[in-house]
């Protein structure tokens, strides 16, 4: 069929959506264009780069008219960096993107209308709000990726990173300027600091070498804040950031931060909210959700370091959080034992194998919670929720399509979606966070 556009057309385009991606949507013919840069109610000028058959890309020319939402960013270096999406549209209109991106995942693709869907809840500063960075070291460049390339984009701060974040990019500049470190050496720095300001450094290397590395421990000791350092060897040649070596060069084994009422343990390799305000805001809505009272169980799967696990065992009679990670299980037990807890137990494995072991014992859950990765629940997982038959499930998600998909098993096997509530766990950014109260029919 042909196509209403051709490579190298130049036309104008009335921006009507923005997709997941953040990429503005536009129509000819009600033939669907992606255009970077481009947001809704924008007139601009295009030029067609690629075509598909169900869909074309284009490359923004020129902005005719923008947006009454558009706003000046602030940050400087938006339009290279491809860290965040929506700098340019103001707060308000982003949480109305994101409520609608989850409104349309749950009716296109889970096909379940008339749901009690909330709108967002948002921050009231969207600024400032990461208890952790990463940032790409190439040469003497170090920050973040630039959009669609593996080159770095040079900054001195971020302004969604925790103001320490900024000092420490400055201290291990200076010290890679000062003693000019090889590009090989340092490839990530990880900077996590708590509510407390504690502050934990890591420095990702390829191998164990690190030149004058004492006047890079002096640098970062200056700084208000940090007490622990570690540099992390990671020789593969991978997207993840760190490694499985860990050399303290000084302080604290680990950071404690807090959500509430509760305090974590962070060690170099812990995964942690990134956003500690919004993370209390949605285990909050959990708890709510599961109306668990003292005489119930709750099995919490994709359980992580046991955040949301802690959060039950206040109302719970018992909590069972499954996790196939070792290392988050037993940050998970270390958590409870710092915070005192004991009616918890950690299980390591698949969930989907575990539940059925508790099943055989004689232990099930009154309530579940799920917070699975980006790709969503295991189908053997959810079919074992069903066997299991709780009164409510509570589904935690950061991917709206995957969670879509689940509700739409879910549904058709006997659960119903109450109330879907958004929460803006990432500002400036396209990704959203959900929380799900399904109920036994």
């Amino acid at each position: 069929m042909k196509t209403p556009v051709n490579i190298g057309d130049i036309l104008e385009l009335k921006i009507i959506d923005i997709s997941s991606y953040g990429l503005g949507v536009g129509k000819v013919d009600g033939f669907t264009i992606f255009v970077e840069g481009g947001f809704p109610g924008d007139e601009i000028i295009a030029e067609i780069k690629k075509v598909k058959k169900r869909f074309g890309e284009a490359k923004l020319i020129k902005i005719k008219n923008p947006s009454s939402d558009r706003q000046i960013s602030k940050c400087k270096y938006y339009k290279d960096c491809g860290g965040c999406q929506l700098h340019e549209i103001n707060y308000k209109t982003q949480l109305e993107i994101k409520t609608n991106i989850v409104k349309d995942a749950i009716e296109r693709i889970g096909g379940l209308k008339n749901i009690k869907i909330n709108p967002i809840i948002g921050m009231d500063t969207p600024f400032r709000y990461r208890n952790k960075g990463m940032f790409k070291v190439s040469g003497k460049s170090i920050g973040y990726f630039k959009k669609k390339s593996h080159d770095v984009v040079d900054i001195e701060g971020c302004i969604i990173q925790n103001e320490t974040s900024d000092k420490v990019l400055k201290a291990v500049k200076d010290y890679v300027h000062k003693y000019n470190i090889n590009k090989n050496i340092i490839r990530d720095i990880v900077v996590r600091t708590a509510k407390d300001g504690s502050t934990m450094v890591i420095i990702v290397t390829t191998n164990e070498k690190l030149p004058y590395i004492n006047e890079l421990i002096k640098n970062l000791k200056n700084i208000e804040g940090v007490i622990s350092i570690y540099q992390n060897i990671n020789r593969k040649k991978t997207p993840v950031v760190l490694g499985n070596e860990n050399i303290k060069l000084y302080g604290k084994d680990k950071i404690i931060d807090y959500i509430d009422k509760f305090k974590f343990y962070i060690s170099p390799n812990s995964f942690f909210q990134v956003n500690p305000t919004q993370t209390e805001v949605l285990y909050r809505k959990a708890l709510e959700y599961l109306e668990v009272n003292d005489k119930e169980t709750v099995f919490d799967l994709y359980c992580g370091i046991g955040t949301i696990s802690l959060f039950v065992s206040e109302k719970a009679q018992k909590v069972y959080g499954v996790e196939i990670v070792p290392a988050a299980i037993e940050d998970a037990k270390e958590n409870a034992k710092l915070n005192n807890i004991e009616n918890i137990e950690f299980i390591k494995g698949k969930s989907e194998e575990i539940v059925p072991k508790l099943l055989k014992e004689g232990i099930s859950a009154d309530k579940v919670v799920v917070d699975p990765p980006r790709k969503g629940c295991d189908e053997k997982l959810l079919e074992t929720i069903i066997k299991m038959n709780p009164k409510r499930v509570v589904y935690v998600s950061c991917n709206p399509s995957t969670l879509a998909r689940d509700l739409k098993y879910l549904d058709e096997k006997g659960y119903q979606v109450m109330e879907v509530q958004p929460v803006d766990m990432f500002p400036q950014t396209m990704h959203v966070e959900s929380i799900v109260l399904l109920q036994r029919q």
